[in-house]
């Protein structure tokens, strides 16, 4: 089976662990210092700030922004649900604008729709590893006093007009095992302002400045030494990872050229794609599946619904009529594009997609 995912770990990252076994310092130590001084450097932040989840990172950042109960965030309906959800766990109203057909990410002309007395964010997510509109994001922030969280969860690498992501407001990152990179489980913050990064570090370890001293009410998302280290040897990796990742995209897109019936990724000008996920639109969408699947080759529907059709958002009143994402959520297919793909995988894939829509 040709997999939908393949964490990339090698004798590098198994010799990083061992290292911090034999130290004896396994919890939040030098190592998570080490490695968010490093992911700054990276993403081009001033700070950055480890957690235990790309979940974690989201929530942090808005509590750091003093985001809450009587507060509105304008997010997307099609992601995963931790994107809305961190905004229910600080008491504030998800308010979900739609998508373009192109990208899968927040329809910028239809933010400012959603934008009301009670908005004190805007939280795009940049999905399937492409980039949201942050321009016209940025510029609606402005001149409307908002905040901006960017959920860079999928994102790792990708660039928006020269700039990395993640660096263009507060940014949150999670190195699941399927991402473009790991630390087995864990996330990142990152921010230019101080105060964020403080109040974060803050909310990471019980609302902690000093051993038993608690000065606001925290939480316990550290990650670990273990994980840093491991995060260490993949950040050294990670643009490697992505240009493997690119370059099975274009081979798998230039396949397709031509077929009818499926419509291959697009990449806006100015952005950099990392293919967290090759995301085709296909209306027999679940059919063409069970296809790949007869024939050995794995795929995933990211997503099969939007978040307001979730059983928790209607029973909390959501009904939003919200056309592109439902549209999506039904012809979506994530193809194979990991670094872990040979090139054997990929003329096999090509060959299958190809007789699936001409041996009718």
């Amino acid at each position: 089976m040709i997999g939908i995912a393949e964490p990339q770990i090698g004798v590098e990252e198994v010799e990083a662990v061992q290292g911090v076994l034999r130290s004896g310092i396994l919890a939040q130590g030098p190592k998570v210092a080490e490695f968010e001084e490093a992911f700054a450097g990276y993403v081009g932040c001033e700070h950055a700030v480890a957690v235990n989840s790309g979940t974690a990172a989201l929530h942090c950042a808005l509590l750091a922004h003093r985001i809450g109960k009587g507060d509105e965030v304008v997010t997307t309906p099609f992601s995963f649900v931790a994107s809305a959800n961190s905004v229910l766990y600080t008491g504030a109203k998800p308010v979900f604008a739609d998508i373009e057909p192109e990208t899968f990410t927040l329809d910028t002309e239809k933010i400012q729709e959603k934008i009301s007395s009670k908005t004190r964010a805007v939280l795009p997510v940049h999905l399937y590893g492409h980039p949201a509109g942050m321009k016209a994001i940025l510029e609606l922030a402005e001149d409307y006093g908002l905040t901006v969280i960017e959920d860079a969860c999928q994102a790792h690498g990708a660039e928006y007009r020269g700039k990395k992501v993640g660096s263009l407001g507060t940014g949150a990152f999670s190195f699941y095992p399927t991402k473009n990179m790991t630390t087995g489980e864990g996330g990142m913050l990152t921010t230019d302002d101080r105060e964020v990064a403080e109040k974060a570090r803050l909310l990471r370890a019980h609302g902690s400045k000093a051993r038993y001293l608690h000065d606001v009410l925290g939480y316990n998302l550290r990650m670990t030494d273990l994980s840093a280290a491991i995060g260490l040897v993949q950040l050294g990796k990670l643009d490697s990872f992505n240009a493997c990742r690119q370059k099975n995209a274009e081979f798998l897109s230039r396949g397709f050229s031509g077929l009818p019936g499926i419509k291959t990724p697009s990449v806006k000008e100015g952005c950099t794609h990392v293919f967290h996920q090759y995301t085709v639109r296909v209306e027999q969408r679940n059919r063409l599946a069970a296809f790949l699947g007869e024939e050995g080759i794995g795929s995933g529907v990211h997503y099969p619904g939007t978040i307001p059709t979730q059983p928790l958002y209607e029973k909390l009143g959501y009904g939003d009529m919200l056309p592109e994402a439902e549209r999506a959520a039904k012809e979506v297919l994530s193809l194979p594009v990991h670094p872990g793909v040979s090139g054997t995988d990929l003329e096999k894939i090509v060959e299958t997609v190809t007789a699936f829509f001409t041996d009718k």
